[in-house]
């Protein structure tokens, strides 16, 4: 298995931007040492993250939908068995590279394997930036240009819903038995006919500890008079509302509607409008705690956990005393793709405990795959025993799923909280 710590990524966009960002940080490296761009922390170049026009990407249409778009389309015909390839897109810093940041073991290896190429994409820099751009194409059936697409699981639920998801096949899969049984009954892909879970996380609270002495342990932590000004919360609707929902004692999977919503969004007006709040931000909050200009934040486990490796364990990370958000990220095949089998194979591979636990080595984030803990275990025995990727019934127990609006939901709240966030 490889070396757990992160490396440095192939794509010289984003090590570019990994210097733009040490360089910003060099005088304080001596003290708090420096950090990688993590998995959620790329950033497109001369357009910002979170900002208006990346958000309202998610208006675009990709293309536009033909006259017949109201109809669901036809999956594409599979070329799988006449070229073996195929295409997936996916979040940055989201498999298992090597030393030097060129290549990807665990795929080299499937490739070695099966004789089948995979054109692997970094091109998931958000959800709604990224449905944004090949909606009308899916609407259409087109062939988006992948095979596989990696969305959160609330995104996964909207493409399922508008018929834009083939269905998998079983017989090519047989590997999903190993999908681990707290997510194989999930409400956004009803029976597990559309999506397979590639890693998931937790929403919480993140500090640095010399900025915030004396810990965090609920969401009232982040709304101390001595953080205003250096606080940010996440551009995901889903994480940020989530935890303060929890805060006011409402749980997010549970049944709750537009006055638990207004609620939430309202604590969140506050403190954006009083500048408690310093900014929102999607994949480049880690940088704002790296640079030191952020003291804590809502935040993702697996960045905070990759950001330590490189930061001599500056930073902290706790699911709130009153409970913490769970997602999922979710491996799709879009209705338009043309090498359906291949992805299958290439789903099947990754559900190997072994493949598994190698690229939860990397990317520190939670496995879905049965047996991977226990093959983990066998290389490192000390990231095995790591909740935030080994979760334990502790930890699951203080987490919940964010409920699966209904189309009247998703637009009326999303609405709402670009409005009050400023995008």
């Amino acid at each position: 298995m490889s070396n757990p710590r992160r490396r440095p990524p192939a794509d010289p966009m984003v090590r570019a931007l990994i210097r733009q960002a040490r360089g910003a940080a060099a005088a304080r490296r001596a003290s708090t040492g420096s950090a990688a761009l993590s998995r959620r922390q790329f950033l497109t170049v001369g357009a910002g993250v979170a900002g208006t026009a990346a958000l309202l990407a998610a208006c675009g249409t990709g293309g536009a939908p033909g006259a017949s778009s109201t109809a669901a389309p036809s999956a594409a015909a599979d070329v799988s068995d006449a070229e073996k390839l195929v295409r997936w897109a996916n979040w940055t810093l989201y498999l298992d590279q090597n030393d030097a940041g060129t290549e990807y073991p665990t795929l080299n290896a499937f490739t070695k394997q099966t004789g089948i190429d995979v054109d692997y994409l970094e091109d998931v820099e958000d959800n709604d930036t990224f449905y944004g751009k090949v909606s009308g194409q899916l609407a259409n059936g087109d062939d988006i240009g992948y095979d596989i697409v990696t969305l959160t699981d609330w995104m996964t639920g909207r493409m399922i819903r508008l018929g834009y998801a083939q269905e998998l096949d079983p017989a090519t899969i047989p590997n999903a038995a190993n999908l681990v049984s707290t997510l194989r009954d999930v409400d956004y892909d009803p029976g597990r006919k559309h999506a397979l879970t590639w890693q998931s996380g937790f929403g919480g609270l993140a500090w640095d500890k010399a900025k915030v002495p004396g810990g965090m342990q609920s969401l009232d932590d982040l709304w101390k008079p001595e953080l205003a000004g250096k606080v940010e919360v996440l551009s995901e609707m889903h994480d940020t509302i989530g935890l303060i929902m929890l805060s006011q004692g409402v749980d997010p999977s549970g049944d709750w509607g537009d006055a638990e919503y207004d609620a939430a969004i309202e604590l969140l007006r506050e403190k954006i409008t009083s500048g408690h709040i310093r900014q929102v931000k999607g994949n480049s909050y880690t940088q704002d705690l790296v640079s030191g200009d952020c003291w804590a934040c809502i935040g993702w486990s697996g960045d905070i956990t990759g950001l330590n490796y490189e930061a001599d364990n500056r930073f902290d990370f706790v699911v709130p005393e009153a409970g913490g958000t769970l997602w999922s990220d979710e491996m799709l095949i879009p209705i338009g793709a043309t090498h359906k089998k291949n992805a299958e194979t290439l789903m099947n591979y990754y559900y190997e405990p072994e493949v598994a636990a190698e690229v939860a080595a990397w990317v520190n984030y939670v496995t879905p795959v049965a047996g991977a803990r226990e093959a983990m275990a066998k290389s490192d025995p000390e990231l095995a025993a790591d909740t935030n990727i080994f979760p334990d019934e502790e930890t699951l127990a203080k987490v919940h799923v964010f409920r699966t609006l209904t189309p009247d939901e998703e637009t009326r709240y999303n609405g709402q909280y670009l409005e009050v966030i400023g995008a």
